[in-house]
């Protein structure tokens, strides 16, 4: 894996836990009872991102770390993930 490849796989991961994160926990203006003029009752009231992106990165070097070691070290390589090769070779 080269270092391109590892911040890809980083920045991929990030952003999915982010997505899933952005649902969580959150509490509409008008699940809480108190609508601002001018807002959709729909929006978020305690929507702390700061906190959000700190526990999306810690979860994501969680799952990213294991990740690398398997790529890098593990029984998992390209010629396990390589369908075309293979297909070939059942072929003739």
């Amino acid at each position: 894996m080269t270092i391109t490849g590892a911040i890809v796989l980083f920045s991929v991961i990030w952003f999915m836990c982010l997505f899933i994160a952005l649902q969580v926990r959150i509490t509409s203006q008008e699940e809480d009872g108190e609508v601002v003029p001018g807002t959709p009752a729909s929006a978020p009231v305690n929507l702390n991102m700061k906190k959000r992106f700190f526990w999306v990165t810690v979860v994501t070097v969680a799952l990213w770390v294991p990740l690398c070691l398997l790529i890098l070290y593990g029984p998992i390589g390209i010629d396990e993930i390589d369908l075309f090769r293979r297909y070939r070779e059942g072929a003739s």
